[in-house]
């Protein structure tokens, strides 16, 4: 694509959201893609281009077909109606058991059932969750609320009681003064485990609106299943949610968190969050040896180096920092923003933040028994 063709979708994309379409940044490159293999030569090419990339909706449609007229002058004859094939009915079985499972007064095959939310799950799972509908992005959302994320265990200096491990020298010899000094029962210890904080760190601001939703849905997850886990919200301001995101319902904990959060869709400045999370929060203990899991894009509208500082002073405190980028799931994703550049020196791991799949893979990686030293600077793979 060359620069004035790039112009013309963005300036149509903008009046696009101007008239209410949600239209973020991955459907624009979606458009252009299409444009790239279409051609933009005729306008019917650049109309059916944007209204399969830039509409999840029929109230979306609707828009784009007005906008698309008023922008461009016309709107391309649409073409002959094809013939409409019967629909296929097919059974599918969701998380909270809905769905087709009754016919005629009789229960599904339960193998049926199996089959088809599994093939449900393969379909939604790769999508990105800004062009789900609203029902699916309701299913999407049960399945996330039924992961299990949680960090692994640290080891404590603390010795326990144990089945194996080191003969307890204290406890043997107390054992054989109670049997007239026979060795009867060696005891023996092992260093205990506890639980190693979660802290998030979702950012909120307009770039990251429409996965944050998402991620605050993993964030509740894991508040259910470790109750240590701390969540925060940085955008304009640090804002703590870890109280409304222990709610057992997720629609109420979003609710809530949202209510709460009074930056939403605002501006980011992830340098001045970052040391205002550390000097209240971080470096009093809720950072320490913790697994710090960054959600946002990396804009950053503050001054990088800032970001830069306030990453080190985090990498000298956690145990682990795993960031968290949407567009890192796309193919030729390169870290290009300043914020980007600057915080990943200090980042262990980069993962995607898109879809289903990312949030398993995600959660899977956070409960993985990772080795206890660090993976930085390894940076080949990121």
């Amino acid at each position: 694509m060359n620069i004035e063709v790039d112009a013309e979708v963005v300036g149509f994309a903008r009046r696009l959201a101007a008239a209410g379409v949600d239209v973020p940044p991955t459907r624009v490159h979606a458009m252009l893609e299409a444009l790239d293999v279409l051609g933009a030569g005729s306008l019917r090419s650049v109309y059916w281009s944007g209204r399969v990339t830039l509409c999840a909706s029929p109230e979306d449609v609707e828009r784009y077909d007005r906008v698309f007229a008023a922008h461009f002058g016309r709107r391309p004859d649409r073409p002959p109606r094809r013939v409409t094939v019967p629909p296929v009915t097919r059974l599918i079985a969701l998380p909270d058991g809905s769905g087709d499972g009754a016919r005629d007064g009789h229960d599904a095959d339960p193998e049926r059932q199996r089959i088809a939310t599994a093939s449900r799950l393969e379909v939604l799972r790769n999508r990105d969750v800004t062009t789900l509908g609203p029902a699916d992005r309701a299913e999407v959302g049960r399945y996330i609320s039924a992961l299990l994320p949680a960090a692994p265990d640290r080891v404590t200096r603390r010795l326990r009681p144990s089945p194996s491990g080191p003969v307890d020298a204290r406890r043997t010899v107390r054992s054989m003064l109670r049997h007239g000094g026979e060795p009867v029962d060696l005891r023996r210890q092992r260093h205990g485990r506890r639980q190693r904080r979660l802290v998030f760190l979702v950012d909120v601001s307009g770039s990251m609106a429409p996965y944050a939703e998402t991620l605050l849905r993993f964030a509740h997850a894991a508040c259910r299943v470790r109750p240590a886990t701390e969540v925060f919200t940085v955008g304009t301001r640090l804002t703590r949610v870890t109280r409304e995101l222990r709610r057992r319902d997720p629609v109420a904990a979003l609710t809530a968190a949202s209510a709460a959060i009074d930056d939403w869709s605002g501006g980011t400045r992830l340098g001045d969050e970052l040391k205002e999370f550390l000097d209240r929060w971080g470096q009093r203990g809720t950072a320490r040896g913790a697994v710090v899991v960054i959600g946002s894009d990396g804009w950053e509208r503050g001054d990088p180096a800032l970001l830069a500082d306030q990453m080190a002073r985090l990498a000298r405190l956690a145990r682990r920092i795993v960031w968290v980028n949407p567009h890192r799931g796309y193919k030729g994703y390169s870290p290009s923003t300043g914020g980007m550049r600057a915080a990943l020196p200090y980042v262990d791991r980069l993962v995607a933040g898109h879809s289903l799949g990312a949030m398993q893979e995600l959660a899977a990686l956070l409960g993985g028994r990772e080795p206890l030293g660090r993976a930085r600077p390894a940076r080949e793979g990121w």
